[in-house]
């Protein structure tokens, strides 16, 4: 079996917790690579250009709409369990197979301890490294800000120490979320990253509320009026430009300033009975995978022999 997740050139720790997560879980071994089955995990990967002949396991991804649906139902699909109703829906299973996003099962593992306590930290978009300013922003707004390209355990340890986290990043809520550490959510610039916000809000029953992020240059600007990613030519010419200097300035302190707005704002958590809950049933359905690949390889092994 294959474990499966979203990677490319900018590491992502919402994407990398599959790494940290499953192994620490699953029997060693479980994990061969074989790519008759796939492990769907942690993300929004639930796409239909998978290998149809490919078995594809689902345990705690969600429907992100960055592919038309999938057939769930063409015979190559288990699910274990997906992340939100809004998944549930559109792919048009069962609503028990809803439980939550699989980061709820970092409550099941030891962490790393926290780092030294933070009023309040902010977790960009990984994406917004790239077209955003937001290192110098968290620096002027006095706001410790958490780099979502730093491996998962500096991120878990920065998550725990902060009383608060402002994040545009799904899973900065999600783990936030998890490990108890309140949060405010801001709409992802893009807003092709929003829909699975709601998704998994609505599975473990909070009032969704997202704050809007003002952007911190020219670039952002330009993705938040167009609806695109930000990282055409055009727009990375102008950012770059003599041109954009004094905008990129004064976006840098409005953004700031928004920042530190967003600070004030009231954090949300779920209930803890709520996610205590989502946590059993995760840990439940994970199990069942586990024991279910180990009855088949050992049938397997006595079949060969």
């Amino acid at each position: 079996m294959k474990l499966t997740y979203f990677q490319c050139n900018i590491p992502n720790f919402g994407d990398d917790l599959n790494a940290y997560v499953w192994p620490r879980l699953l029997d060693d071994g479980f994990f061969d690579d074989d790519e008759r089955e796939l492990f769907v995990g942690i993300g929004s990967i639930i796409y239909d250009n998978y290998p149809q002949k490919a078995v594809k396991i689902v345990a705690g991804s969600g429907y992100g709409g960055y592919t038309p649906p999938p057939d769930a139902h063409d015979g190559s699909w288990e699910f274990a369990f997906v992340r939100g109703p809004r998944t549930a829906d559109i792919l048009k299973i069962p609503s028990d197979r809803v439980v939550t996003d699989g980061a709820v099962l970092l409550r099941a593992l030891d962490l790393p301890p926290a780092s030294a306590e933070t009023p309040v930290v902010f977790i960009p978009h990984f994406q917004s490294l790239d077209r955003g300013n937001w290192r110098e922003v968290c620096a002027i707004a006095g706001i410790r800000f958490v780099d979502p390209s730093s491996d998962v355990e500096t991120v878990l340890s920065q998550i725990r120490g902060a009383r608060m986290v402002i994040t545009e990043s799904m899973h900065g809520a999600i783990v936030a979320d998890a490990l108890r550490t309140p949060w405010v959510a801001v709409k992802p610039i893009a807003k092709a990253h929003r829909f699975k916000w709601v998704d998994w809000a609505e599975s473990l029953d909070i009032p969704f509320r997202a704050h809007s992020l003002f952007p911190s240059t020219t670039r952002e600007a330009w993705s938040a009026l167009s609806g695109a990613q930000g990282t055409g030519r055009r727009s990375r010419a102008f950012d770059n430009s003599a041109v954009a200097i004094p905008f990129n300035l004064a976006l840098k302190h409005a953004a700031a300033r928004a920042l530190q707005r967003l600070a004030k704002q009231e954090p949300q958590l779920s209930a803890d009975t709520t996610i205590a809950r989502a946590t059993e049933r995760a840990v439940a359905a994970v199990e069942a995978v586990r024991l279910r690949h180990l009855k088949a390889l050992k049938a397997a092994q006595t079949v060969s022999r």
